[in-house]
């Protein structure tokens, strides 16, 4: 069987890898920074000079580019960061090869798919967009969150059901319950707070999977 073969740019220690990797794509990460425990082929490098060295080697190509500039705590954060959203677009649109783009909410993504751990049934409230082209206009289900903060200095919200959520943000978790609720057993606690769930990218994964082998 073909094995498609997937670009993970910004791809911090691999959690959007993970979920690519188990929708059935061959996985090659790149970001500047060491990723001691990534686990797949990586390369420590410029994730905007890769992909124009590199991008037509890929079936697939997925970004996620610094969250920070465009996070509704933006104001909180010190030091300036890079607003890579479009400047990535237009790149991945001249390669002309289907792509994801992930970002945060309030990030100028366009007509993009929001993800939560909730829709997953996993215990931990992560909405992420994702730009999918092509698209995917449906999410695997409901959010079930309720939105509402919580007493406890772990948890934020709740499932509908009651169960808690755990946020996996900063220092407010343990990082062995932040592992569990995110799917992700390989990465410490720095690595956890700025990941997302391999949850997410398998359902996505699966969808990009079906429209290669359609048009093989």
């Amino acid at each position: 069987m073909h094995k498609y073969r997937l670009l993970d740019l910004f791809c911090g220690a691999g959690g959007c890898s993970m979920g690519y990797h188990r929708a059935g794509f061959e996985v090659v990460g790149v970001d500047k920074n060491p990723m001691p425990r990534y686990p797949f082929e990586f390369h420590q490098a410029d994730a905007l000079e890769y992909l124009a060295e590199h991008g037509q080697e890929f079936d697939v190509i997925h970004a996620s580019p610094p969250c920070q500039g465009y996070s509704v705590t933006k104001h909180l954060a010190t030091g300036n960061y890079p607003l890579l959203v479009e400047d990535v677009r237009d790149l991945l649109l001249s390669i002309g090869k289907p792509y994801v783009i992930e970002n945060v909410v309030g990030a100028p993504l366009e007509n993009p798919l929001l993800l939560c751990g909730t829709m997953f049934g996993l215990r931990v409230r992560r909405h992420r967009l994702f730009e999918c082209r092509p698209p995917i206009w449906f999410p695997p289900g409901p959010c079930q969150c309720k939105h509402q903060p919580s007493n406890s200095h772990r948890s934020i919200s709740s499932f509908a059901t009651g169960a808690k959520l755990i946020t996996v943000v900063g220092n407010n978790y343990l990082a062995d319950e932040g592992r569990a609720a995110m799917g992700i057993d390989w990465m410490v606690r720095s690595e956890l707070s700025e990941s997302i769930p391999p949850a997410y990218t398998e359902f996505i994964g699966r969808h990009l999977l079906a429209y290669l082998q359609q048009g093989a």
